[in-house]
């Protein structure tokens, strides 16, 4: 954790009045914003999705995508030893000077490193460009740095990594490769734009600590974007929030976080997930959803010479549902959570144990009737922009489960799309538009009312509302509850977000390498957590309230 009233040390970056417009209009997107950040200093950006961190961040290295062009301001980057006599203004920069300075002085970690990283280069090739590029070090002393680097992060075995394809790597892993290579360099300042979105909690700590660690050892300054303001009240000495293009408050990250001025300020703070009510104790009878003994394998990778053997997702998983409950699954990445929450809805077939439903199994897919209780278990996917078909309007997207309910009417299926469309705050206007036409949380609504919209009777949400900002998640865990309120569907809450597990869960099941480590009331998994890894996970959950509770 950072020292939040440590003083910077001498100015690496000073932004002064950057206004940032599109083209020739007089439309901006960044308004005369003015921050510093001193050698070893960590100054982070926050607001919500449309705020203008991001253009903010990217101006420094002068990676705006077009039209969006640097209007007013400077930007004065104090170069290292041998770069150059004083602080120069890199907007004023031209395109060869503004080369040298990328990665060599300043360094830039992006949000999904699967992007940012080439899929068809090994990852030995990629770190080594920055290296060609601003050194004149032998072939042979790249390597020896580059696996050096490797050991430093604790990627094991460092030699096969450096032939391998970023794909074979997790996202953690893939994130701390991004970070090693803008590292190799040591920058004078890193900007980490939204680092660990969608990492799980334990990955998220880990990849922070470790751009922590090799940024105090060069003495590097930090520009931190994020939406996470449990993150940022960790690891941010400075914090400067945005608002729609504009620096509303600035300060100290404690003084801000504790005592916002400001009201946009108090509204992120008052979005974060906070906890619920206790859920009151359930009547007794058979269990909506109920699994046994679920054991789920993946088949090995097969190689021209050799297979190897099955891979064990899911490890004698039991669970009880009740209707109308909400039950959290809760984990790291890879610990078998979301498998276990398609096999509920049929898109995974278990290699043993049984699900049944309303006392019945779910097994035999010819039957009529288990069609018909497959209907009544929808799911909501993590992403609902790859979830929802790009070709098709919202209405025909929502309306798309009635065309199974026999019955149904044309007139009737629209008249229920309308009223499900308001159901999740989305009016008329939205029926006609398709996904790109939307936002975030406006994608993540319509991927709900299709989930609700046959009224069913159990829902699985996957991961609902990881890589939404704060303002966009709490209106969604609102209306989720809502409409459970409303509807009485029971529901599998997926995530690795202990905020949001908290402020919506009645009970809470932990999993790790595919097996239930912890099971119990949401109250007592969190205050009184029995299990190593349950206490690991809340260890390195980064609550805004736990986080100045421990300071």
């Amino acid at each position: 954790m950072i020292d939040k009233a440590e003083e910077p040390g001498r100015t690496i970056l000073d932004v002064q009045g950057l206004t940032v417009g599109v083209g020739d209009t007089p439309t901006t997107v960044v308004r005369g914003l003015d921050f510093s950040v001193g050698s070893g200093e960590i100054v982070a950006i926050v607001g919500e999705s449309g705020s203008g961190k991001t253009m903010a961040a990217r101006a420094v290295l002068g990676l705006l995508p077009p039209p969006l062009r640097v209007t007013a301001g400077a930007i004065r980057f104090e170069a290292g030893p041998g770069s150059g006599s004083g602080a120069r203004d890199v907007a004023a920069l031209p395109p060869a000077a503004l080369r040298k300075i990328r990665g060599a002085e300043i360094g830039m970690v992006f949000q999904e490193p699967m992007v940012s990283l080439n899929p068809s280069m090994t990852i030995g090739r990629q770190m080594a460009e920055g290296l060609k590029l601003h050194t004149r070090l032998s072939a042979a002393e790249i390597r020896a740095r580059i696996i050096a680097m490797l050991e430093r992060i604790r990627i094991p075995d460092p030699e096969r990594c450096l032939a391998a394809y970023p794909h074979e790597f997790s996202g953690g892993m893939r994130q701390r490769i991004m970070l090693a290579s803008v590292m190799l360099l040591k920058p004078r300042l890193l900007i980490a734009d939204e680092p660990t979105t969608a990492l799980d909690t334990l990955v998220q700590r880990e990849v922070l600590d470790l751009m922590v660690e090799l940024t105090r050892e060069n003495g590097t300054a930090v520009l931190l974007i994020s939406h996470d303001l449990g993150m940022v009240s960790h690891y941010a000495n400075r914090v400067v929030v945005m608002q729609e293009g504009d620096a509303v408050e600035t300060g100290l990250t404690r003084d801000v976080l504790s005592h916002p001025q400001n009201a946009y300020t108090r509204r992120l703070i008052d979005a974060l997930p906070r906890r619920g009510p206790a859920a009151p104790e359930k009547a007794g009878g058979a269990p909506l959803i109920s699994l046994e003994n679920i054991v789920i394998d993946y088949p090995g990778r097969r190689t021209l010479f050799a297979s190897a053997g099955p891979k064990r997702a899911v490890d004698g998983v039991s669970l009880q549902v009740a209707a109308g409950e909400t039950l959290a699954l809760v984990g790291a990445s890879g610990s078998g959570k979301t498998t276990l929450g398609r096999a509920i809805v049929g898109l995974v077939t278990p290699s043993g144990g049984e699900i049944r439903f309303r006392g019945t199994a779910l097994g035999d897919r010819t039957d009529a009737a288990a069609k018909q209780r497959r209907r009544d278990v929808q799911i909501i996917f993590q992403d609902p922009f790859s979830s929802l078909d790009p070709r098709q309007r919202v209405a025909d997207i929502v309306g798309e489960p009635l065309r199974l309910e026999a019955g149904v009417t044309a007139a009737e299926r629209a008249a229920r799309v309308r009223e499900t469309l308001e159901e999740v705050g989305l009016g008329p206007d939205f029926a006609a538009r398709l996904p790109h036409q939307l936002s975030g949380g406006q994608r993540q609504r319509v991927a709900i009312a299709r989930a609700i919209v046959r009224r069913p009777a159990f829902v699985v949400a996957d991961e609902p509302v990881s890589a939404l900002d704060m303002t966009v998640q709490k209106q969604i865990l609102t209306l989720f509850r809502d409409l459970q309120a409303r509807y009485g569907f029971a529901c599998l809450f997926v995530s690795h977000d202990l905020g949001a597990v908290e402020q919506i869960a009645d009970r809470v099941a932990v999993m790790e390498n595919g097996r239930i480590v912890e099971f119990g009331d949401r109250d007592d998994v969190f205050d009184r957590p029995q299990h190593p890894y349950t206490r690991s996970l809340l260890d390195a959950a980064m609550l805004l309230d736990r986080t100045f509770a421990r300071a």
